[in-house]
Parts: structure tokens; sequence; C-alpha cells
């Protein structure tokens, strides 16, 4: 794995706004308010309404997003100069897997994945399918990925990025589409790896059992610490 010795991400007045669209209020828009934090515990949780920034908060960790104003560094790389660089230590899984799984198969999605280790195509193949033993879907490698589950399409898509071994994973609410038995199967998944792991989510239970949970609302961070004290925030929160 791609690992430095200590896993962080620092935002400095890291904010992000976008232009309005409308002539009659020039103004950008903000989306999230300049941050600064530095991220280094092993398990971190986002929670918030929809809407309130997390996601955008989420892509800025490895670039997706840039900030309009400040700046955001990944084990010292900026996400403005050194994206590259910052990708292929942030992997990044998404709500819905449809959206991150471009190829026809599972097979497929893990040698496209495997591409920059320069490995030969055989060496490709072989890797990829140790990848997918790994994660108990070796028996649908050659499967069309709409025939998959939910639960199986967010598995290959969870093992797709972990192929190239990142030193963190940042997870935009990806129990969202999930039933309690996937959840559980993806969570627990999750919980054995080494990565560093940094999570929205809205289930609340789950996010208890992280080690610090951040609390978005409206662009802004609300708060920021223990997971029990941040469930009671955000619950008062949302009334």
């Amino acid at each position: 794995m791609n690992q430095p010795a200590t896993p962080s991400i620092v935002l400095s007045a890291a904010g992000v706004s976008i232009e309005s669209g409308d002539p009659r209020s020039p103004e950008p828009k903000r989306i999230l308010s300049p941050l600064s934090l530095t991220l280094d515990e092993r398990r971190i949780a986002v929670i918030g309404a929809n809407g309130s920034g997390k996601s955008t908060l989420l892509r800025l960790l490895n670039g997706l997003v840039l900030p309009s104003s400040g700046t955001v560094h990944v084990h010292g790389r900026s996400t403005h100069g050194e994206g590259s660089a910052v990708r292929s230590l942030v992997g990044f899984v998404f709500t819905d897997p449809l959206s991150q799984l471009v190829m026809p198969t599972p097979l497929e999605d893990v040698e496209l994945s495997l591409r920059r280790t320069r490995l030969s195509k055989a060496k490709r193949r072989e890797a990829a399918m140790a990848v997918l033993a790994g994660y108990g879907l070796e028996h649908l490698a050659a499967s069309s990925i709409y025939e998959l589950s939910g639960g199986e399409r967010q598995l290959t898509a969870l093992a797709t990025v972990l192929a190239v071994e990142p030193s963190i994973l940042v997870l935009d609410e990806p129990s969202t589409l999930l039933d309690l038995r996937n959840t559980r199967l993806l969570m627990e998944r999750l919980s054995a790896l080494p990565q560093q792991v940094i999570m929205s989510t809205h289930d609340l239970a789950l996010a208890a059992t992280f080690e610090r949970v951040l609390v978005v609302d409206d662009g802004e961070i609300a708060f920021d610490g223990g997971p029990r004290e941040a469930v009671e925030r955000y619950r008062r929160l949302v009334g």
C-alpha cells in the first residue's frame, strides 16, 4: 500500500464558491465556507443534511473539487498543482457505483484500475482476479455490471478503488442505496482496512462508531469532535 508514515489531510482556509449565473446577483454563491482542518484520525465520519456541503468537502480531499480559496494538502501535496499525485494517495468511492464503474464487467473494471501498475496484460488480469477474490466476487468477474445487486456493485467499486492501494479512502454515503445486509457487509469490509477512512453517512448509529465526526451545516463545520457529542449536536440541528 502507498502508505506515508502519518496519514494527514490539511485544509487551510479552503472554501468553495461558484458563479451565481444570475446577472442580477453577480456575487459568487458560497458552497463551502473557508475551513481549516487537519484530518489525521484513522476513522472520520461526516454527517449533515442533504445540501449541507458534505459531498463538496469530501471532493476537496482528492482534488475532484478544487478550493476557490485556500489550499488542500494531502501528505504535503497540493490538490491544486499535484492532483495526479493526490489521487494516487486518495481513493474515492461514490454513492452510486454505476457512476464509477465504467467497464462492462467487474474484471475489466479492476483491470482498468490496474493500468497504472504497468503490469503486462496477463499479469493485470491475474491481479484483477485476485482482487475480486479478496472480496468474494470472483464468480461475478465476467458478469455484466447491470446484472449485479446493489451490494455487489458497491463492493466492486470498492475493490476497483482499493486495487491500486491508496493510503486514504474517502466514501460519499456508500450505503445509501444498500439494504441492511449489504450495508453490514460493506462496513465489515471497511472496518478491516488498514487505510485511513473518511466517510459521509446518514446512518447516525454508524457514525457513532467512528473516532471523530464532523457535522456539516449550511457549508460550515457546526461541530468537530467525539461521535456521541457530534450525533447529539446533529439531532439538535435537524430538530
